[in-house]
């Protein structure tokens, strides 16, 4: 292939990357850095030096294309009850043991379906479902960031929100340039334990640790999500840890989702999270403070609603992913583009982006 048109053929030249001695060149993107000769590809396999630059391979190519409801991701405070336009791409810059999506994330771009879309026709075809949002979700965001990035400026003017649901693993200075248009993120915030952190995803905990400050103090609306694994995740000593750091570094009022874990991928051998572990989590979050905790994947314990942490009356009724009650008042906050969310109760501010 000739290197002027390696750009043609579906690639993309990358952003953050550093050039080295001869053709090699250092993705800066994720905190990988990923070192690589002529012909390689990274860790996440969707950037690849040819010749000595740096191109991803998953520019346009969106390989999942899905209408999803929004607490589908999971956002519970970011216009509930809504539709979002959902895209992946192949890839992903962890290999998670016990990846739900491992046939597209574990894969080559080129061995998936793909749709062609641009970021132009991706904005219109949000709008062309009647959707308000796009997802950039199934897979790892990071690994199609130009992608994304085109498509939130983009959507930005048209008036279409953004959102992206990550497991947050991204280099301070690509995120912070995403910050400046993208409305929302859920970012998957596998333990706190470095050690286990490395085992079950091949990353490490404190570059998510600090996405997660980045998100909050740009002003992108961010929810977390703690999938408890047994074995792996479910240690009440953990949990514990997880939560005082939340509380600490002032993601009292961020919703905490903990979800329970299903035998997938290479994990086949567990069980299912025990109903009582995710209870104790719960427990232990409220205890240290934060606000907004929710249990998913069991739908018999209705852990799903939404309650005023002041009155505790229930504000938002979900059966699933449907939204059977929103009892959240919506009025204009002068200092904040977006509407702050009231309960119709007691006039409580409920945290959140409120239609």
């Amino acid at each position: 292939m000739e290197k002027q048109n390696y750009q043609g053929k579906g690639n993309h030249h990358a952003s953050y990357r550093e050039k080295l001695a001869g053709d090699t060149v250092r993705c800066i993107l994720c905190p990988h850095c990923c070192i690589l000769q002529d012909g390689k590809t990274g860790i996440c396999r969707t950037r690849e030096n040819f010749g000595g630059e740096l191109y991803s391979k998953s520019y346009g190519n969106p390989c999942s294309i899905s209408v999803d409801p929004i607490e589908k991701k999971p956002l519970f405070h970011f216009f509930p009850g809504s539709e979002i336009y959902s895209i992946a791409t192949a890839g992903c810059n962890f290999h998670c043991l016990n990846c739900q999506n491992w046939s597209i994330s574990q894969e080559l771009s080129s061995e998936q379906r793909r749709y062609n879309l641009s970021p132009d026709e991706v904005v219109k075809e949000a709008l062309l479902h009647n959707t308000g949002s796009i997802a950039f979700t199934y897979t790892e965001p990071t690994v199609f960031y130009e992608y994304i990035f085109d498509i939130a400026k983009i959507a930005r003017g048209k008036g279409v929100k953004t959102v992206m649901i990550s497991n947050g693993y991204i280099n301070e200075k690509p995120l912070l340039e995403l910050c400046r248009w993208l409305n929302a993120a859920n970012i998957d915030l596998k333990c706190f334990d470095d050690s286990i952190y490395k085992k079950l995803t091949g990353g490490r905990l404190q570059p998510v640790l600090d996405t997660l400050k980045t998100l909050k103090n740009n002003g992108v609306w961010l929810e977390i999500t703690n999938l408890i694994i047994p074995e792996w995740s479910d240690s009440p000593e953990m949990i514990k840890s997880l939560c005082r750091w939340l509380a600490d570094n002032g993601f009292k009022d961020t919703p905490l989702h903990f979800s329970r874990f299903f035998p997938n991928y290479r994990l086949s051998q567990l069980h299912p999270t025990p109903e009582s572990s995710l209870v104790k989590a719960r427990e232990i979050a409220e205890k240290a403070g934060i606000k907004y905790v929710y249990i998913g994947n069991i739908p018999d314990l209705h852990g799903e609603n939404t309650s005023c942490p002041a009155c505790g009356h229930r504000l938002v009724e979900r059966d699933g992913y449907l939204v059977k009650q929103n009892d959240i008042k919506a009025s204009q906050d002068e200092k904040n583009p977006f509407r702050k969310g009231l309960c119709r109760y007691c006039g409580e501010v409920i945290s959140g982006v409120w239609a």
